[in-house]
């Protein structure tokens, strides 16, 4: 039986008279992976802190929401210069995609682990629970992309 091979696709790129490798478009299995074990090496130690249960409970919404938002621009401010400064880039939409599927998948990853640890209470308490999700999805989201930078 033919054994099938998973790899990112991959373009040479010249920049200041340096060859360097850049993803070319796309997010394929091993960039999926290598962001949902991103997403748990940080996110393990930060979910198991009754400190971190707490300051979820007690943080107002718009706290919250700003970490989101932080998140975000910190894996875009990534995903830009690492992939998409130069003239080859593959363009505004892979842009978006990978940083907002990036942050989707680090957030699923926690929201995993959380349920797991018995921390998010979805059916009594979804809000505690989102909120719980986020606040460990900010360093989750962190490793993420730095784990898929790596090639």
């Amino acid at each position: 039986m033919e054994e099938k091979q998973f790899q990112t696709i991959r373009r040479i790129v010249k920049s200041g008279g340096k060859r360097i490798i850049s993803p070319l478009t796309g997010f394929h299995l091993k960039d999926v992976l290598q962001v949902m074990v991103g997403a748990a090496i940080f996110s393990i130690p930060v979910a198991f802190t009754e400190e971190t249960w707490s300051l979820a409970e007690t943080l107002p919404s718009e706290n919250i929401f700003g970490f989101v938002v932080l998140s975000l621009v910190f894996i875009a401010t990534f995903v830009y210069y690492n992939y998409h400064r130069d003239e080859n880039s593959p363009g505004r939409l892979e842009f978006l995609k990978r940083v907002f599927s990036t942050y989707a998948l680090a957030f699923l990853v926690v929201a995993l682990i959380l349920t797991l640890i018995e921390q998010a209470p979805w059916e009594m308490d979804w809000v505690l629970a989102v909120k719980r999700t986020i606040l460990v999805a900010f360093p989750a989201s962190m490793s993420a992309v730095v784990a898929d930078a790596l090639k």
